[in-house]
């Protein structure tokens, strides 16, 4: 098996190529290119790998799939698509192989997650420590009641082998 040395021009076309090729897949252009797609996918990666770690973490991935970004990245395009609408939204959603909706649904979880009020985090420990403290309690009678019903069986066996040993 012969392996085949592609320039590094032929390599930064190709990715350019796959990085807006609208609607076609990999592989499609890697048949349109000559080479295996397995070889394409490997650029790409390899491309994806060096952006990310010559930027930050919220750069946004091409071939990675929406629900594996990071909560910056999902922040960061929702902060690209804020002024974006119809036929625009949907030629940035397709580019970065997301969907309108999971746009949607990004947003109203950030801004479900709005940070509350110390007082309200405070008020909602104490509860929580109430609530455990009783059931701490309660558990522990309840051991004790257990303890106590053991304790009983065991001393009423006790006496039914007494009083049978007396009558034989």
């Amino acid at each position: 098996m012969t392996k085949n040395r592609y320039s590094r021009e032929f390599e930064s076309q190709a990715l350019v190529k796959v990085r807006e090729r609208a609607d076609k897949s990999v592989g499609t252009i890697a048949q349109e290119l000559g080479i295996s797609e397995g070889t394409l996918r490997k650029w790409v990666t390899n491309a994806n790998r060096k952006e990310r770690a010559a930027t930050p973490e919220a750069a946004l991935p091409i071939d990675v799939a929406a629900s594996a970004w990071s909560a910056a990245q999902r922040l960061l395009a929702l902060q690209e698509t804020h002024a974006l609408s119809g036929p625009e939204l949907h030629a940035w959603c397709r580019q970065r192989g997301l969907f309108a909706h999971q746009l949607s649904a990004w947003r109203e979880a950030f801004c479900a997650s709005a940070p509350t009020q110390p007082r309200d985090s405070k008020a909602a420990l104490r509860e929580l420590q109430v609530k455990c403290d009783k059931l701490q309690r309660e558990l522990t009678r309840k051991e004790r009641a257990l303890a106590e019903t053991a304790a009983l069986l065991v001393l009423q066996k006790k006496y039914q082998s007494l009083w049978e040993g007396e009558e034989k």
